[in-house]
């Protein structure tokens, strides 16, 4: 399968007459864009704001982020989603980058949401305070959720994916600045010099956890919560066969930006034909039983066997219940042969003592952090919020808390936020972001 992938590198984002793309620039009638937003009758309020790197600015409670593309043949972006379901993976998508679309609540917040600063300390916290985020900030008429905890979030993130692909209509007909080849022959028919080399197959395991659908990450369409593990081509997830869901942590959620842009899969195609023979990805899923952990573990290990794999890296979106999973499955394929690394973040506590993760293993002994959920964080208050800032405090929002009777509230009187890094819009960038360091002590 070959994806080629023509990327316009945005310099500056504006309001204007029309919405175009020229040099750079990425203009856009903002009453034009609100009315094709306001086409689904689920928004009932809403504004559309520019926020820029190193603006004093807060973004909260943050629920989507997505990369405006679009495919210059018509098909959809996200298949199954935003058109007809078709193979991803194939063909011509041009990419808006150094931008994205974020789907913030305007005023209800809930357990998956986070924050986002654009300057200041808490910029260095998220990879999203460098790029420049038009936000569709929205309210709702899913009455039915508003004072939960656990939000789908429906109207807002179908929103951002459909005003991503509106957004990157701007490029459909223009030649790219820059055009990448993601490319992997079927692997049995690839050459020697490739095939002598250690194949490495990389396994994800998206959010999948919550048995009423419509909270879960989606493969093309489809509630991931329904999904058993499977062999997908790397190419497929860059482009738009998955899409992020309404579940997980914060800081510990894939998002959509991140599929679109996995940094892990971008990785092993560098090194592809080199020092590896990237196999391609086994996506799995996050149960609820132990017996469907266990079940997914050997499905996986069985796929890496028979695909070959001298060694693989698993990478699991979230903490918690969803360690099982992963420990499981590293165990799995070390149990079959097949040398293995994993990425995941971990909840070693506030004061970092903890056990990282809920169940361990003595094969799991190749594992890389990307940070503590529980850390605690202390940001000074910010010139403009984009959002509601007393979501943090008040709907349960996994990193902040209304009240707490050593640290007060997590949202401040004069607009300063005490929170845990759980809160932090994608912070520990599990998809192979991060740029955290460990120290022994």
């Amino acid at each position: 399968m070959k994806l080629e992938l023509g990327n316009f590198y945005v310099k500056d984002v504006l309001f204007g007459h029309k919405t175009y793309y020229k040099d750079g620039i990425l203009t856009i009638n903002k009453e034009e864009a609100m009315n094709f937003i306001r086409e689904d009758e689920h928004i009932i309020e809403l504004d559309l704001v520019i926020a820029k790197p190193g603006e004093n600015t807060r973004i909260v409670p943050v629920k989507e982020a997505v990369e405006p593309r679009v495919r210059p043949d018509g098909r959809a972006v996200f298949p199954g989603v935003t058109g007809d379901l078709e193979m991803a993976g194939m063909g011509r998508l041009h990419a808006l980058k150094g931008c994205s679309v974020l789907g913030v609540g305007m005023h209800w917040g809930s357990f998956g949401d986070g924050l986002i600063d654009m300057g200041g300390e808490g910029a260095k916290y998220t990879l999203y305070s460098q790029l420049i985020n038009i936000c569709i900030v929205a309210n709702t008429d899913e009455e039915e959720e508003r004072y939960e905890q656990q939000k789908k979030n429906t109207a807002i993130r179908m929103a951002a994916h459909k005003f991503a692909e509106y957004l990157g209509e701007t490029v459909k007909e223009l030649e790219p600045e820059e055009v990448e080849v993601f490319q992997l022959d079927p692997v049995t028919k690839r050459d020697d010099d490739t095939s002598k080399l250690p194949s490495v197959v990389l396994v994800m395991q998206p959010q999948s956890q919550m048995e009423e659908l419509g909270y879960n990450d989606l493969v093309y369409g489809w509630d991931m919560n329904k999904y058993v593990p499977s062999f997908m081509n790397p190419n497929e997830v860059l482009d738009g066969a998955l899409i992020s869901g309404s579940f997980m942590p914060s800081s510990s959620k894939w998002s959509t930006y991140d599929f679109q842009n996995f940094p892990t899969i971008r990785e092993l195609y560098k090194e592809h034909g080199k020092s590896i023979n990237f196999l391609g990805v086994i996506m799995s899923n996050l149960n609820v039983s132990l017996e469907q952990k266990k079940r997914s573990a050997l499905f996986v290990a069985q796929i890496a066997k028979s695909l070959g794999a001298d060694g693989a890296i698993v990478t699991e979106e979230g903490y918690g219940n969803p360690d099982a999973d992963y420990i499981l499955c590293l165990a799995a394929l070390e149990d079959v042969g097949v040398k293995t690394v994993g990425i995941s973040n971990e909840c070693t506590g506030r004061d970092g003592a903890s056990q990282p993760l809920v169940t361990l293993d003595v094969k799991a002994n190749a594992l890389v952090s990307t940070g503590n959920v529980s850390q605690l964080i202390e940001l000074p208050p910010a010139d403009k919020v984009i959002g509601e800032l007393q979501a943090l405090a008040r709907d349960g929002l996994s990193g902040g808390w209304a009240y707490d009777e050593v640290l007060g509230s997590s949202v401040r009187e004069d607009g300063s936020v005490i929170m845990e890094n759980n809160a932090m819009f994608c912070g520990d960038m599990i998809a192979g972001w991060s740029t955290k360091t460990m120290k022994e002590f």
